[in-house]
């Protein structure tokens, strides 16, 4: 079940209120004001936009806010609650087979935990199965990196469009200086573009970039967590010893206070 990442639009959020008090608290609501350049927002954001269509088809640009999206969303992974389905599946299969367990299968919505189930009551060998679900791990992956690099470049163009804006402003104020009232203006463009830039850079192109990328490792773990515990199962390992590998995926944290428990049962 996906619920709100609430860090990613609080971090944003932070980030914003820091500038916003640092101008309003050194020059007031003037002083904010100066920096609202509608220009250089329109050189800034139509200049990454235009080199994202360049860099990209446009099937992938069109994903773009939904890759996005996922930045701002939770997807809960109980490492935990994996490690107990793999404990009594495999109960299940030494007692009754590995064909008991297709009554299971309704039970569990994760796909790929089905997909690996499925392979193994199909007597698939293990060697097949690891590398059947491996490559789907690997294609899951490469969208994963494909969909998280638009922001990755947009990142990278924003500073440069900025830098871009810059030099426009600073050919603008050089043509005018026998104008007094356009210097004001073109000076404004020339240093808010680069402000423009690396704002959106350092707050929301790479942060999420990073988000994304962070929440693709973790997916990727507990892939390779339920790679194992298939793999346990069709060869019929007994449930302590699925129980015993699993958790050696589980956080340390965890581990150590499962141990706890069990010498205070033991005692």
């Amino acid at each position: 079940m996906k619920k709100i990442d609430m860090l990613t639009p609080i971090g944003i959020l932070i980030g914003i209120s820091m500038v916003v008090f640092g101008v309003i608290s050194s020059g007031g609501m003037s002083g904010f004001l100066a920096f609202i350049d509608v220009p250089s927002i329109l050189i800034v954001l139509g200049g990454v936009f235009g080199t994202l269509c360049v860099s990209f088809p446009l099937k992938q640009l069109k994903n773009m806010g939904k890759v996005g999206k996922q930045a701002f969303q939770s997807k809960e992974i109980n490492v935990e609650e994996i490690v107990g389905t793999f404990v009594h599946l495999s109960e299940k299969a030494r007692r009754e087979g590995l064909l008991s367990l297709e009554a299971e299968l309704e039970q569990i919505d994760d796909l790929f935990v089905k997909k690996g189930i499925l392979l193994a009551i199909d007597g698939v060998e293990p060697e097949m199965i690891r590398e059947l679900l491996e490559a789907e791990i690997a294609a899951l992956e490469e969208r994963h990196a494909r969909g998280r690099s638009m922001f990755e470049k947009a990142g990278d163009y924003a500073p440069a469009w900025g830098m871009i804006g810059t030099l426009v402003g600073l050919v603008l104020m050089l043509k005018s200086l026998n104008t007094p009232s356009s210097l004001g203006p073109n000076m404004a463009i020339a240093l808010l573009t680069t402000f423009y830039g690396a704002l959106l850079s350092n707050l929301f192109f790479q942060p999420i970039a990073a988000k994304l990328a962070g929440k693709t490792e973790h997916e990727l773990f507990v892939k390779e967590v339920i790679i194992e515990g298939v793999i346990g199962l069709q060869a019929g390992q007994n449930s302590r010893f699925v129980q015993a590998k699993l958790k050696i995926f589980a956080p340390v944290e965890k581990r150590k206070l499962e141990e706890k428990r069990e010498h205070v049962r033991e005692a």
